[in-house]
C-alpha cells in the first residue's frame, strides 16, 4: 500500500494551503524551502484564472512564499493546455483577465469576435452584460463552451462575489448547453500539472484544504491525498462525503520532516 515515504512529487492547493488572505500559514515556507533543498519537484495548483504565474509568484513573495512562476499551474494555463491538445491554432471568444488571455496567445490561439471556435469562461472581475450576450450567442451559433473551473462563488473583503461558474449558469440557462469544466474538480487538471513535471501518479501527492475540489479530483486522478485543516474543510466536514483522503493533517507544517519542523516551532515561540 502506497504511503508518504513514497512520494516523489507533489502538487499543492495555494489558497488554505500555503497562504490565508495574503498570510503565509505556518509551515509553508519552510515545505517550500525543503522541497527546493531537496529537489523535489512540486507545482502550486489554483483554479483562478484571473492573474498569470508571475502575477502570483509574486503575490506569494509579498506573503513571504518563494514560488517560481514555473513552478504554478493555473486553471487558465490547464484550459489553454487542453484547448491546444483539441484544436491547435483554434480561435476563442474569452470572457476573462489577463491569466486566461496570456495563457490562451502563449498557447497559438486568437482571440476573436467573429465565428470563435470556442467561449471560454473565466473568472474576471468585470462581466458585462454586452460580453455574455455575445458569448450566448456564439454558442448558440455552434460554438464550443468551455469554463475554467465551476465554482460559483469567490471571497472579498466584503463577502462573497458571483464567480466562474455562476457566469456559467447563466449561459447554459440561456442555451441549453453545460460548459466543459477544465479546472478541479475535473482531474485533468492534476494530469496536465503531472505532464508539466514529468510525474507519476503512483509517486505524486496532492495537497488541498477542499473535499470537494482538490481531494476528489486528486482520488480520480490516482495521487496520494493529502487534507489540511487551515481551509474550508473541517472534521465534521469530512464525514459528509463517501470517500476519504489517504491523510488529515492540521497544516502543512505536519509534512516537515522532524527536524525542519522543530526548527520551525522554535522559532514561532
Amino acid at each position: 500500500m502506497r504511503t508518504r515515504a513514497d512520494i516523489e512529487c507533489w502538487l499543492t492547493d495555494m489558497d488554505g494551503v500555503l497562504v490565508h488572505e495574503n498570510a503565509p500559514i505556518p509551515g509553508a515556507a519552510e515545505l517550500l524551502e525543503h522541497w527546493r533543498d531537496t529537489a523535489t519537484p512540486f507545482l502550486v495548483l489554483t483554479n483562478n484564472s484571473i492573474f498569470t504565474p508571475r502575477d502570483l509568484s509574486a503575490r506569494l513573495r509579498a506573503s513571504g512564499l518563494f514560488v517560481p512562476e514555473g513552478s504554478i499551474w493555473t486553471s487558465a494555463l490547464a484550459t489553454a493546455d487542453f484547448l491546444r491538445s483539441q484544436m491547435p491554432g483554434g480561435t476563442a471568444f474569452v470572457i476573462g483577465e489577463a491569466g486566461m488571455t496570456t495563457a490562451l496567445h502563449e498557447a497559438g490561439f486568437i482571440m476573436t469576435e467573429t465565428e470563435p471556435d470556442y467561449v471560454v469562461v473565466g473568472e474576471t472581475r468585470n462581466y458585462s452584460f454586452e460580453a455574455i450576450t455575445k458569448a450566448i450567442r456564439f454558442i448558440l451559433a455552434g460554438a464550443r463552451f468551455i469554463a475554467t473551473n465551476p465554482d460559483a462563488t469567490g471571497p472579498s473583503a466584503d463577502g462573497v462575489l458571483p464567480a466562474t461558474g455562476a457566469i456559467s449558469a447563466l449561459i447554459t440557462k440561456a442555451t441549453g448547453m453545460e460548459p466543459y469544466v477544465v479546472g478541479k474538480p475535473n482531474p485533468m487538471m492534476f494530469r496536465s500539472a503531472l505532464n508539466r513535471i514529468g510525474a507519476h501518479s503512483e509517486t505524486t501527492g496532492m495537497i488541498g484544504d477542499r473535499m470537494d475540489t482538490d481531494i476528489v479530483a486528486g482520488i480520480e486522478a490516482g495521487l496520494h491525498t493529502v487534507l489540511v485543516l487551515t481551509g474550508i474543510s473541517d472534521s465534521a466536514e469530512i464525514q459528509r462525503y463517501p470517500f476519504r483522503p489517504d491523510e488529515v493533517l492540521d497544516s502543512v507544517a505536519d509534512l516537515l520532516p522532524d527536524g525542519d519542523r522543530e526548527t520551525e516551532f522554535a522559532e514561532g515561540l
